[in-house]
C-alpha cells in the first residue's frame, strides 16, 4: 500500500521511467519472514531536547571508512567515505541504551574556504540518504567547493536499525490488494493487509518502532553537527526532509545556520490535509501535463477514471504473470508527475494500456515501489509508514474515511478516492500512538531559513512553502516561488533558483522573502 509522499529521489527516478527502465531499488533482506523482536513496541513519552547528552555521544570520533554497496546500489567511489553515529535510542534515557545510524559524506573539494558540512535528508519519510547523495553529487557540485557533502538514514532506515515489515514475497502478494474497495469483501481485505503490515512491523523492531519519530531524528541531527564539529547546523532538506529540517529548527533554533528546505510539506495540515493537499496537488500536475499534450483537462481525467474504472473490473496482462491492477496502474500514473521528463513515458503507459497491454504502466509501478527484475523490494515503504504513525495521532476510522470520500472525488476525480480510503488504512491498528496532529516548526529568534516552492509540485503542493514560511515565523522563514512542474526546484532546471540557493548557502545571503522565478 504506497502512500504518494516519497523523496527527491524519485526525481533521479524520473530520468529512469522516461525510459521505461526497471531496477530502481533492492530489498535489504532475503525471503524470509520479518523475525519476532525479543520485546514489544516501547512507547515514551513525547521526545525531550533538552536532555542533556553524555560526552561519550556528543564528543565520539567517527571511524570513516570506505562505503560498502547498499540494495541494489553498487558501492560509490573512492572520494566517498562512510561511518556510523551512536545515539540514543531513547532521548528520555541519554545515558541508557545505544543505536547506530549511518552516515556517508564527500569532503569538500576545497577551491573555496571551507564552511563546514552540508547535511542532506532527500525525504520519504524512509529515503536513504547514504544510497541517494551519491546520485546527486554532480547537481551539488558549487556546494562541494566549501562544504564537506554529508547524508544519513534516519533512524529506522536502510542502514540505521532499517525496519522491515514483510518479505518480497508477502509484498507481491499485496499488490493483489485493492487500495479503493467498493464491496464489503474488498473492505475487509484493505484493513486486514494493513493491520498485518503494523503488526510484521512490530515483530521486526521490536521497541525501536516507538522510537523512529521525526522529533527523535532531528534530535540525531544534533548529535551530527556536534560530533561532525560544526557550531551551526547547514542542512537541505528536500521534501519530507522540509518536515524535519522545520522541526529541528523548533527543537533547535540557536543551533540554526543556513537550512534550505525544498519541496515543502504543509505543516499546518493534519494528516485529512495532508491528503486533501496531494489529492489536489497531483490533480494539478496531471491536468498539467494533459494541457501540455493537447487534451482537455476534464475530459482527460475522466478517460483515465473510465480506465482505471475498467481494470478494477478486470486487470490487463502485465510481465509474465503479473497482472495491470487498478492500484498499480495509479501508482504507475503517480510516478510520471513527480518529474516533467516523465510525461512521455505516461503517455505511452496510458496509450498502450487503451490497447489491452498493461505492462508499461506495470514497470513504471515498479519504478515507484523500488521493485527489481528479481522481484526484490526496497524496504522504504517500511520505514515511512513506520516513521509517519508514530509521528501522526490520528487513527482516521473505516466509517469516518467513507463519509469523506465523496470531497476527495471532488478534490480529484483520479487521485481522490485512493487518497481518501488512504487516511484510514495508512495507520489501522498501528502498534504505537502518534505524537502530534502536526509538527511544531516555530522557531523564533533562528536564523533566516530558505523555504523554497514550486508551483507544479504534485507531492508537497507550492501552497505550503507559504504556510512553512509563516509558522517558521517573522524574520525567519523566507519564501522563494519557482513557476516550474516536477517534485522540487533546487536542479531541475532553474539557473534562478540555483543561483539564489547556492547564494545563500555559500555566501549567507537570503533574497527578499517572496521572490519570484520564473519558467
Amino acid at each position: 500500500m504506497p502512500r504518494f509522499v516519497r523523496s527527491a529521489a524519485l526525481a533521479a527516478a524520473g530520468v529512469l521511467v522516461a525510459g521505461l527502465a526497471v531496477g530502481c531499488g533492492g530489498s535489504d533482506g532475503g525471503e524470509g519472514d520479518a523475525k519476532p523482536a525479543p520485546t514489544g513496541p516501547e512507547q515514551s513519552p513525547k521526545p525531550d531536547p533538552s536532555s542533556t547528552l553524555p560526552a561519550s555521544l556528543t564528543g565520539q570520533k567517527l571511524d570513516w571508512g570506505g562505503c560498502k554497496a547498499t540494495g541494489s546500489e553498487p558501492a560509490p567511489g573512492s572520494e566517498w567515505q562512510c561511518s556510523t553515529l551512536k545515539v540514543p535510542l531513547d532521548y528520555a534515557k541519554p545515558d541508557g541504551e545505544t543505536i547506530d545510524v549511518a552516515l556517508i559524506r564527500a569532503r569538500s573539494t576545497g577551491e573555496g574556504k571551507r564552511i563546514g558540512s552540508l547535511l542532506f535528508n532527500f525525504g520519504g519519510p524512509g529515503g536513504s540518504g547514504v544510497s541517494m547523495l551519491p546520485s546527486f553529487v554532480d547537481m551539488y557540485g558549487t556546494l562541494r567547493e566549501r562544504y564537506d557533502l554529508v547524508s544519513f538514514d534516519p533512524r529506522g532506515v536502510a542502514g540505521s536499525e532499517g525496519i522491515r515489515c514483510r518479505s518480497d514475497r508477502q509484498t507481491q502478494a499485496a499488490e493483489a490488494v485493492d487500495l479503493t474497495p467498493d464491496t464489503p469483501a474488498e473492505e475487509a481485505a484493505y484493513f486486514k493487509d494493513a493491520a498485518d503490515f503494523g503488526a510484521g512491523c512490530a515483530r521486526a523492531a521490536g521497541k525501536l518502532l516507538g522510537h523512529v519519530s521525526t522529533v527523535e531524528a532531528a534530535q540525531d541531527m544534533d548529535v551530527m553537527r556536534q560530533v561532525l564539529g560544526d557550531e551551526k547546523l547547514h542542512y537541505m532538506g528536500v521534501s519530507y526532509g522540509t518536515e524535519l529540517g522545520g522541526t529541528y529548527a523548533h527543537l533547535f533554533p540557536g543551533k540554526v545556520g543556513r537550512l534550505t528546505l525544498d519541496a515543502v510539506v504543509d505543516p499546518s495540515a493534519d494528516s485529512i490535509g495532508h491528503a486533501k493537499n496531494q489529492a489536489r496537488g497531483f490533480q494539478r500536475a496531471l491536468e498539467n501535463y494533459l494541457k501540455s499534450s493537447g487534451q482537455d483537462p476534464e475530459a482527460g481525467s475522466r478517460k483515465i477514471v473510465r480506465l482505471l474504472k475498467r481494470l478494477d473490473a478486470e486487470p490487463l496482462p502485465g510481465s509474465g504473470d503479473r497482472k495491470l491492477t487498478q492500484s498499480l496502474a495509479l501508482t504507475g500514473i503517480t510516478v510520471t508527475l513527480y518529474s516533467q521528463q516523465s510525461w512521455p513515458a505516461l503517455t505511452r503507459g496510458l496509450e498502450q494500456a487503451e490497447k489491452g497491454d498493461g505492462a508499461a504502466l506495470l514497470q513504471l509501478a515498479d519504478a515507484y515501489n523500488e521493485r527489481d527484475e528479481s522481484g526484490r523490494y526496497s524496504t522504504q515503504s517500511h520505514s515511512q509508514r513506520s516513521i509517519a504513525c508514530r509521528d501522526d495521532t490520528a487513527r482516521t476510522t473505516p466509517a469516518q474515511a467513507k463519509a469523506q470520500l465523496a470531497d476527495f472525488r471532488e478534490i480529484s476525480p483520479v487521485f481522490g478516492e485512493f487518497m481518501g480510503w488512504d487516511t484510514a488504512g495508512w495507520c489501522h491498528k498501528w502498534p504505537v500512538a502518534g505524537l502530534h496532529d502536526s509538527p511544531d516548526v516555530s522557531a523564533p529568534g533562528a536564523a533566516p531559513v530558505l523555504v523554497v516552492g514550486n508551483t507544479g509540485d504534485p507531492a508537497t503542493p507550492y501552497e505550503g512553502a507559504r504556510k512553512m514560511a509563516d509558522e517558521l515565523g517573522k524574520g525567519v522563514g523566507v519564501e522563494l516561488t519557482w513557476k516550474g512542474e516536477g517534485h522540487g526546484a533546487y536542479g531541475s532546471g532553474s539557473d534562478c533558483v540555483d543561483d539564489t540557493v547556492d547564494a545563500y548557502l555559500l555566501n549567507g545571503k537570503a533574497p527578499r522573502d517572496g521572490k519570484v522565478c520564473e519558467t
